[in-house]
């Protein structure tokens, strides 16, 4: 059983992913419950390095200690108020693209959190864009789609790593997919002495509300982790498909009746015009075909009578055709 000092001492981060910009500012949040005495700590991931301890403070002391890269640094701070362990970061650099885990500590056990991943979007190795990909992206229900990314290696020439991170509002995602070390996909240009890329997400299939969300493609190259701009991935709603469906049936059987509706308007017309009238108004032909076309043939019989002298007989009669949409 877990004892419950250890179960108050435990962390919690609510958001898995941030993308920003370049000389922008983020707060990294992270709580903790309870009163116990703990130590709280940030450590930071490169993507293809170990976590690096940047911070760490006592619950009673309050006052922060920072490490490594971090330490004496102006743009790192904490806070540490109403049982939080905030990571502060101004004036962003491309450097501090990275996942940052918050850790507490009691006696001898120790609890991560499940990491903020940083996106810093800024100037690359070169003035092209590095890393490409698709603006967005929307599926049917139940329909499949591959993401690509395509990478400018520029002047790097050593083997370099691919992630790709999901966003979404209704999970928490986080780190999906990695290519390690794997450059088979790539062509080299012999003039410029460069290479691109070309790196698929595994198929995703049967897709649903649960994979709509904004993916991203992150390079680890020559000691700097660089994000494209992210696909948007967006399934349509069932509901309006099924909506748009019931809709169509409904006019369908609609046109149906309207046409069935006319034809007999027309049979009564000409029988309200003839003087004598001899059988059945019209007649309706079902041929075998004419089902399976959705046809309806309604002939008017000519077998009529006029018994005006000063009227002759018209043996010309029309044949009206009138089409009912099947269902």
């Amino acid at each position: 059983m877990t004892p419950k000092s250890h179960q108050l001492s435990s962390v919690r981060q609510d958001r898995v992913f941030i993308s920003t910009n370049v000389g922008e500012s983020v707060t990294l949040q992270c709580f903790y419950e309870g009163e116990v005495v703990a130590r709280f700590y940030w450590y930071k991931q490169t993507l293809g390095e170990k976590p690096r301890l940047i911070s760490s403070f006592y619950s009673y002391d309050k006052n922060g200690t920072f490490y490594d890269e971090c330490e004496n640094n102006p743009r790192f701070t904490l806070s540490t108020e109403k049982a939080q362990n905030h990571l502060m970061i101004k004036n962003l650099q491309v450097s501090d693209s990275a996942t940052y885990f918050c850790a507490s500590s009691f006696s001898v056990s120790f609890e991560f959190a499940e990491g903020i991943t940083v996106n810093v979007k800024g100037s690359g190795l070169n003035s092209r864009p590095l890393i490409q990909q698709s603006a967005s992206k929307t599926i049917q229900p139940g329909g499949s789609v591959t993401l690509n990314c395509t990478v400018h290696t520029g002047t790097c020439d050593e083997e370099h790593s691919v992630y790709w991170f999901k966003d979404s509002e209704e999970s928490h995602s986080g780190l999906i997919y990695s290519h390690g070390g794997r450059n088979d996909e790539c062509e080299r240009k012999p003039k410029t002495h460069t290479k691109t890329c070309v790196y698929s997400l595994l198929p995703m299939k049967n897709l649903n509300v649960s994979h709509v969300g904004s993916y991203y493609c992150a390079v680890a190259l020559c000691g700097r982790l660089l994000f494209g701009n992210g696909t948007k991935l967006n399934v349509e709603d069932e509901a309006d498909t099924l909506l748009l469906l019931y809709f169509w049936r409904g006019v369908s059987a609609f046109t149906s009746v309207l046409s069935v509706l006319l034809a007999s308007l027309m049979c009564m017309m000409r029988k309200k015009n003839s003087s004598t009238y001899t059988g059945n108004c019209c007649t309706v032909s079902h041929s075998q075909g004419d089902q399976e076309g959705g046809y309806l043939y309604f002939k008017p019989l000519r077998d009529m009578k006029m018994n005006r002298s000063e009227m002759q007989m018209d043996n010309t009669w029309s044949k009206c055709v009138y089409s009912s949409v099947k269902q």
